[in-house]
């Protein structure tokens, strides 16, 4: 759709000029086209004040309305079917006007009707379907009680002139508001103005030919040369040709010349086919030539968009990928020389999958199927590139669909980069965080991390124990030596409880001077000798500073057989209970848990 700025006349003279303009058409139309004494068969007053309000703020509606409204009023009494007439047909021509913009004003926010094919079908549906219906009633209510045309035919008379006015000469004038006459002018190219010239020659030539030189009724004639102006030159030519049409035509048809003349009707009549016929050629051009217009800014849009992503990807850092539906390369960046030591060429043709890991294939086809399945998304994933493409460790992989114009996925566009460095710092941060700066021992969420992981093998029938621990007497420790030594004999007593774990053994600092100790495979028998090894280690006592201060150090230990059917949280507490009773037992000794 076209977007535009809508006009906001400020000057006093604005209104005046706009009702001048609509007194000249009204007057005009009303007097050529009363052929049988009722409403005129032309009416193009309207189409000018549609125009004017789609293409103005809605600030500047009453005054335009208002002075359509006294125009109208006046060509009414002086042309028309009368004084009498004259303010009810007046509020019925501006109610036409003011119902077609609100219409399309509400559905097309600030479209114009000649940008596209869905803004022209909203303003042909907003006119023919409901604003010349409901005012041809009232108006044919008017006429039929003020001349002597029939209600039928009054009806008959407004929505023909009316429908068939508005429809052609609408987006003519809108065109004309909005500067699209000068601005083509001016920004097209000598050459294209010149076959737009020689187009429009060949169709005036054709239309006087078939208006008034042809022996037979030829009135498809113009529509070839009618449908290249508008495939060529856009919907200005296409407008253009519809005036050319209109005026010729017209006066023919009006001057009983031409091949409407064959048929035996009306002058009146005549006028009616022959501004359906412009109707219909209007209706042939138009959309065309609007369709047109969109796929000319689409691929303009595309161009741009083209630009901007070469620019991007031959100069990113990043490798980037255009992969189609069947998941095979038709475009690498040239940073994939770079990043994964392969030329662009060679990878064209090539499967995204087998930039992967064989283990990672799988994930990088779902990202690249989830990306089709979710067009306007972006997917993302981590993957293991292929060793003999590169000898990176770690890549990341975001992906998003590429649609056509009607929103179906076409392929995807995918960016790499190394995140080696990245997952390397992540995996230096997670064993910091896993460690107890202090002791060396894990940090408590580490070790719970491995406890609930425990939990689900004794869940499946390994026979493992948790170990709670506590020193004893460690204030006094603190308080004589100050928290340095008391740092020296947590880290002393980590040192030498070490040496006993087996692989898969983990001991944690749950905080201050409390411990734990995961013994992965060990039932409580085993457990409980374990503990009397550690207790037999520590019987070294421990340098508290450097004077040499030694102390030896005992503990107290709850001890607990990991139950699969419970919880993390229950062992805990039942150790805990334990090593309660073991402090409360003269410390320095184990108690395990009921």
């Amino acid at each position: 759709m076209s977007r535009f700025s809508l006009r906001s006349p400020n000057s006093p003279f604005a209104p005046v000029i706009t009702g001048c303009v609509y007194f000249a058409a009204a007057s005009f139309t009303v007097s050529i086209s009363r052929f049988e004494g009722g409403l005129a068969f032309i009416w193009i007053a309207n189409a000018f004040l549609m125009a004017e309000l789609l293409t103005t703020r809605m600030s500047y509606w009453p005054r335009a309305v208002f002075a359509c409204a006294l125009a109208s009023a006046v060509a009414t009494a002086l042309f028309g079917i009368g004084p009498a007439a004259a303010v009810p047909m007046a509020f019925i021509n501006v109610s036409e006007s003011l119902i077609v913009a609100a219409i399309c004003r509400y559905f097309l926010k600030d479209d114009i009707v000649t940008g596209s094919v869905r803004p022209l079908v909203v303003f042909i549906l907003a006119l023919c379907g409901v604003a010349d219906i409901v005012t041809g009633l009232a108006a044919a209510s008017v006429a039929s009680a003020t001349t002597p045309v029939g209600f039928s035919a009054s009806w008959l008379q407004w929505y023909a002139g009316h429908a068939l006015g508005g429809l052609t000469c609408t987006p003519v004038v809108i065109l004309l508001l909005q500067g699209e006459w000068s601005r083509w002018l001016r920004d097209t190219p000598r050459a294209v103005k010149i076959e737009a010239l020689i187009l429009l020659a060949l169709f005036t030539l054709v239309t006087v030919h078939v208006f008034y030189w042809a022996r037979y009724p030829m009135l498809f004639a113009p529509m070839l040369p009618l449908v290249l102006i508008a495939f060529r030159v856009g919907h200005v030519g296409a407008a253009a040709s519809i005036v050319i049409l209109a005026v010729i035509g017209g006066v023919a048809t009006m001057s009983d010349t031409g091949p409407l003349m064959l048929i035996p009707l009306s002058t009146g009549e005549r006028v009616l086919a022959f501004q359906f016929y412009l109707a219909l050629s209007f209706l042939l051009s138009m959309p065309v030539a609007a369709e047109l217009n969109g796929r000319r800014r689409l691929f303009q849009m595309l161009q741009e968009s083209e630009s901007r992503f070469r620019a991007i990807a031959e100069h990113s850092g990043d490798v980037v990928l255009n992969v189609n539906l069947a998941g095979v390369i038709e475009y690498a960046s040239p940073s994939a020389l770079e990043q994964m030591g392969c030329a662009p060429a060679l990878l064209v043709g090539q499967g995204v999958t087998d930039l992967a890991d064989a283990r990672d294939r799988e994930m990088v086809r779902a990202i690249c199927q989830s990306a089709l399945a979710h067009p306007g998304s972006v997917h993302q994933a981590e993957f293991r590139p292929l060793t003999a493409l590169s000898d990176l460790d770690c890549c990341e992989m975001v992906s998003r669909a590429v649609v056509d114009e009607r929103g179906q996925p076409v392929g995807v566009v995918s960016m790499i980069r190394d995140i080696s460095r990245h997952k390397a710092r992540q995996r230096a941060l997670q064993q910091v965080a896993a460690r107890d700066a202090l002791t060396g021992a894990d940090s408590r969420r580490a070790f719970l991390d491995k406890l609930d992981a425990e939990m689900l093998r004794a869940a499946d029938g390994a026979r493992s124990s948790l170990l709670l621990m506590d020193l004893d007497h460690f204030k006094s420790v603190n308080d004589r030596y100050g928290h340095g030594g008391g740092d020296r004999v947590l880290t002393g007593f980590v040192q030498a409880i070490q040496p006993e774990l087996r692989d898969g053994d983990s001991i944690g600092r749950l905080g201050g001077e409390e411990f734990a100790i995961l013994l992965v495979d060990c039932d409580r028998r085993a457990a409980a000798q374990l503990c009397d090894r550690l207790r037999q280690r520590l019987s070294a006592p421990i340098r508290v500073n450097d004077k040499d201060d030694a102390i030896a150090v005992t503990f107290s230990a709850g001890l607990v057989q990991l139950n699969g059917g419970s919880t993390r949280s229950a062992m805990l507490e039942a150790a805990d209970r334990a090593l309660y009773d073991a402090k409360h037992s003269g410390r320095n000794c184990l108690r395990q848990a009921a």
